[in-house]
């Protein structure tokens, strides 16, 4: 017999769904014949799997030691992608009990697209286990990973929820978009004043790549986001982009829609501007940065305390020799490094 008790972290899922977490190699079938026979019980009582469980809830499973080995098992520990665990340390700017706030690099993916792939969600969970809050008997009850994502090649701020119950609140705040997340990027040619930017996405799923409408047609997506000017030089223009809708590319294809592509955008910059500078500087993802992100009004529970607060991830290393030109500034720490939106103009942006 195996016993799960359910901590107040894992509140709210059901029943059956925190069964295929444990029992992650069976099927939903094999689940509910269990459920009938009385071979899974919770609080010692016949159970439906409909359930919505709570904090001290107890399921005990009555399958033979070889029958549960059989249909469980996360392999998340056993696996030889152990081998390739990644120190995120020096990523983490926050860490509580309920989440992990991480700068993410560029060229490090979200979550893995393949089962081959090693993401910051699988460096995410080693962080977690390294540091003995995570094993396998906790990972058959809920396995913790990343809110929202961001593409390879953008770098910034990702969530991470360690809990069920904080998953599930920041899941819903990111689908809401009462999560506000503010991107720098630094685009070709001057802007001088803010502006809104609307358009229709269609997607070229072949190429990885989006195409921009003016209106809609069949199959696009409807897409919005607004754009303030930080700084500029005469030939560079550092912006605060704030996304009204949340599509795959959204900045980068409609920043060049508008006739200003990010620097060193491989899929929708400047191709000649591009090699110029791969050459003068070795740059070679676009300069695209998730850089702060402000937290609801209405956060309960656990998170209460994170209401309404910000959090700045510091801009890469090679941001600096553009905000060079533009007569920024940089200390070689990172824009923004500990500062709050207020903050911005003064602490780091200086003429």
């Amino acid at each position: 017999m195996k016993e799960f008790i359910i901590k107040d972290t894992d509140e709210g899922l059901r029943l059956d769904k925190q069964l295929l977490k444990i029992l992650n190699k069976a099927g939903s079938g094999f689940i509910y014949k269990m459920l009938r026979k009385k071979n899974i019980t919770l609080n010692g009582k016949k159970a439906l799997g409909s359930e919505h469980l709570k904090a001290g809830d107890v399921i005990r499973i009555y399958l033979s030691e070889d029958t549960f080995e059989k249909f469980s098992g996360s392999g998340i520990l056993k696996s030889d992608i152990n081998a390739r665990f990644k120190d995120i340390s020096d990523w983490i700017i926050f860490e509580d009990d309920n989440i992990m706030l991480i700068n993410k690099p560029a060229g490090v993916l979200s979550q893995k697209a393949k089962d081959t792939d090693f993401s910051l969600n699988e460096m995410c969970l080693f962080h977690m286990i390294d540091n003995n809050e995570l094993n396998e008997e906790k990972l058959k009850l809920f396995t913790p990973s990343i809110c929202n994502r961001l593409d390879r090649n953008t770098s910034g701020l990702i969530i991470f929820g360690k809990t069920y119950s904080a998953a599930s609140v920041l899941g819903e705040a990111l689908r809401l978009r009462t999560i506000k997340k503010y991107y720098l990027c630094i685009v070709k040619g001057q802007v001088s004043t803010p502006g809104l930017i609307n358009g229709y996405l269609i997607k070229n799923e072949t190429e990885n790549k989006v195409t921009v409408k003016n209106e809609f047609v069949n199959g696009s997506q409807k897409v919005s986001l607004s754009y303030k000017p930080l700084k500029g030089s005469l030939k560079y223009t550092l912006l605060e982009v704030d996304l009204i809708t949340g599509k795959s590319h959204q900045i980068r294809a409609l920043m060049a829609y508008k006739g200003h592509p990010l620097l060193a955008d491989p899929k929708y910059g400047d191709k000649i501007l591009n090699k110029e500078l791969i050459k003068e500087y070795g740059v070679e993802q676009q300069l695209l940065h998730s850089f702060r992100l402000v937290m609801p009004k209405d956060l309960q529970g656990g998170m209460k305390d994170l209401k309404e607060r910000e959090f700045i991830a510091d801009t890469p290393w090679y941001f600096e020799p553009f905000m060079k030109q533009m007569n920024i500034i940089y200390n070689g720490e990172g824009l923004c490094r500990h500062g709050t939106a207020g903050d911005f103009g003064d602490q780091r942006l200086k003429t």
